[in-house]
């Protein structure tokens, strides 16, 4: 693995983070973010889209206090992975099913690193969607824990019928990489005002992930490409009828959510009776990433459930 860069100055993390360039078995160079700063186990960080490695260096410094070491992915398509489409920031992917290349790459990457098992999978939104799908693939994980998965899209009820009609004659018509209807080249945490953001309430994490975007524009990313939705949709739709693997699993859910479906949420732990359910009164999207309470309390549940699965 060659050394990659890590921008610690807006990362905000352990002090010994360092980063590798990883490559996946079709070619496409990722990039995996390591703060190797506990013995007790590894948290493997899927971030969502958009998201990239320093970003959660915050939740790494979290993690460190606790004895834990942290190893984080930038997927393809976003971060400084190879991006897939001519424009850099439009969010795309040719098959959701290729991000579980992506995982292979990490797991292997962990298992040369020889980091402290048992390992624990965090994931955020689109991670969601891609660790419920390496779960059930058999990921070799002791626990699992979600944060506001992507099981379902938040567009409005009467708009879903068009997202698949629109999303799939574009793929049809060969117009795959343009972005989806209603996004662009535009990066949400630096354009929009922080006043009624959909992903956080507290003012001091929205200036962190504004800042990290801004010093560095190359981990910015705009919306996702027809083809990214359409792909999006297909898999959400097959993980809804998919046999639920039995990791112990932590779902935690911010009651403010407006980016990801809740009820697709709510749909999967209905028929997902063992996994534990967390609902945060108050919390938007990033519960990482939102006011003190909030985020030591999706903390604090996701650290007891290490634990407890760590001694099992």
């Amino acid at each position: 693995m060659q050394p990659a860069p890590l921008h610690a100055d807006v990362a905000e993390g352990p002090p010994n983070g360092e980063a590798f360039w990883l490559q996946a078995a079709d070619g496409v160079r990722l990039r995996a973010g390591l703060w190797r700063t506990g013995r007790r186990g590894t948290v493997l960080m899927f971030p969502g889209r958009t998201e990239y490695i320093e970003k959660y260096g915050r939740f790494a410094a979290d993690l460190a206090a606790q004895d834990y070491t942290t190893l984080v992915i930038d997927w393809r398509g976003q971060g400084l992975a190879d991006h897939l489409a001519p424009d850099p920031l439009v969010g795309h992917v040719r098959r959701f099913v290729d991000f579980q290349q992506d995982v292979a790459a990490l797991m292997a990457a962990a298992e040369r690193l020889t980091l402290p098992k048992p390992f624990h999978l965090v994931a955020h939104s689109m991670g969601g969607c891609i660790g419920l799908r390496a779960l059930i693939l058999g990921l070799p994980v002791a626990s699992a824990t979600f944060s506001a998965p992507m099981w379902g899209i938040g567009v409005k009820p009467h708009m879903r019928p068009a997202a698949w009609v629109i999303t799939s004659l574009a793929r049809l018509a060969g117009l795959g990489t343009r972005y989806a209807p209603g996004t662009g080249p535009s990066t949400y945490v630096r354009d929009a005002p922080f006043a009624d953001n959909s992903l956080t309430t507290d003012a001091d994490m929205w200036a962190y992930m504004c800042r990290q975007v801004t010093t560095h524009p190359a981990l910015a990313l705009g919306g996702p490409s027809m083809l990214w939705v359409n792909e999006a949709l297909i898999e959400m739709s097959r993980l809804r009828r998919a046999p639920l693997p039995g990791t112990p699993t932590l779902v935690a859910l911010g009651l403010q959510e407006r980016v990801v479906n809740p009820a697709a949420v709510r749909a999967v732990m209905a028929r997902w009776p063992a996994a534990q359910f967390l609902e945060l009164p108050g919390s938007e999207h990033e519960m990482i990433m939102e006011r003190p309470t909030i985020r030591g309390r999706f903390l604090q549940a996701a650290l007891a459930h290490f634990a407890k699965a760590g001694n099992d």
